[in-house]
Formats: C-alpha cells, sequence, structure tokens
C-alpha cells in the first residue's frame, strides 16, 4: 500500500467521480460567482465489534491528502511531488467504513455491501442504524453523507476486507479498543476525516455506557 512513487501533478478535463461547474447567482442583487465540484452521495459506517470490544476502522492512501501535505516540486515544466522527500504516510487516513451512492439500491443495501467489501463482515440489514445524514464539502460540494452505526460479532466476520481488488483498492482493517478510541481520535499526528470523530462522539454519547455495563 505504501510503495509511492513516480507522483505528478496534471489538470482534470474529466472524471468519473467528480465535475467542476462554475455557478454564478444573484444575492440581495449582488452578482456572484462561485466555483464547485458536483459530487457522489455517500455512506460511512461506524463499525463495533462487541467480541473483542473494539471499533472497527479502515485505513488507505489518499491522494488528496498526501498531495495538500507534501511539498510540490516544478521538474522540467512539470508538477511533481518527490516520494523521497514526501514519504507515503503523509497520505494515510484512518476513516470509517464508506462507499458513494452508486447502485440502484437502499442507502442501507449500500453500506452493508461496504462493510462486507472492505471490513468483511455480513450484517444483516436491520444492525444497520442510521445515526443520520449531513452535508460535507460545504463550501466545494455539498454533497449529502448519510451515517450508519453496525453492531458485530466476530462470527459475523465472512472475510479479510480489504475492499474490491479488481477496482484498485487497497485496505487495512485496524481495530481500535474503545478504551482508546478517544485518544486515537483526537491525535493530530493521526490522519482521519471529521466524520470519523463525530461518529466516535456519537458512541460515546448513545452507545458505550450500555456496552460497558455488559463487559
Amino acid at each position: 500500500m505504501d510503495k509511492i512513487s513516480d507522483v505528478t501533478i496534471a489538470d482534470c478535463e474529466k472524471s468519473t467521480y467528480i465535475k467542476p461547474l462554475r455557478l454564478t447567482y444573484q444575492q440581495n442583487l449582488k452578482k456572484k460567482t462561485v466555483d464547485l465540484i458536483w459530487d457522489h452521495e455517500d455512506v460511512v459506517i461506524l463499525i463495533y465489534n462487541v467480541t473483542r470490544h473494539v471499533l472497527v476502522f479502515v485505513k488507505q492512501f489518499r491522494p488528496a491528502v498526501y498531495l495538500c501535505s507534501s511539498k510540490v516540486s516544478e521538474v522540467e515544466g512539470q508538477r511533481v511531488i518527490k516520494h523521497e522527500e514526501n514519504p507515503p504516510n503523509l497520505g494515510l487516513t484512518y476513516e470509517l467504513c464508506a462507499g458513494i451512492v452508486d447502485k440502484d439500491t437502499s442507502l442501507e443495501q449500500i453500506a452493508q455491501g461496504e462493510v462486507l467489501e472492505e471490513c468483511g463482515y455480513k450484517v444483516p440489514l436491520d444492525k444497520l442504524e442510521r445515526m443520520c445524514s449531513c452535508r460535507g464539502g460545504v463550501g466545494t460540494s455539498g454533497a449529502l453523507q448519510t451515517m450508519y452505526f453496525a453492531e458485530v460479532t466476530d462470527a459475523m466476520r465472512v472475510s479479510q476486507g480489504g475492499g474490491v481488488k479488481e477496482e484498485g483498492e487497497m485496505i487495512d482493517v485496524v481495530d481500535i479498543p474503545v478504551s482508546e478510541a478517544m485518544d486515537f481520535v483526537m491525535d493530530d499526528n493521526v490522519n482521519k476525516p471529521v466524520g470519523m470523530m463525530f461518529a466516535v462522539l456519537w458512541f460515546f454519547q448513545h452507545k458505550n455506557k450500555h456496552y460497558s455495563s455488559k463487559i
């Protein structure tokens, strides 16, 4: 996963997943222009393994994080990131299991499939609890994200997960003991999205007391 090399940067003229747009409008009779990105809606899932009292996250290399964390150089007119000077761990992030909404099925079915593909757990649909929906990237895309909670056991794990290899996914499954979860998500040295932090706080507010009483 972390052997990154030959990194170059170019303008994106066409993408399957995002589309740059320019929106013009009037606000209080004043004309405004803003550049936006059309993006897919997505689902994210906080997974709690009740057998071992751990929260299940995924770790993967995110090029956007790597770009924003690295020094960009110019070599012979080409913008590059020298991997020798910018180690790949700069782009490693810890996240909730997630997937884009690109199928004509329910959000719960999409979430169920992502948990199986990325983390290896076969979760019944009735074990997926909806947390909430929120908007991400409100300054650029405003895409809707729906968050779920899933309780699993070791017996429900049917594979090692890791994502769909045919689609180029390279995902590690990471178990964090609940006793360490707050320190983990508040550690500035750990790359993570804000949604993951919210989900952990939600877990401690709504679930942890219930589970702790059964340990």
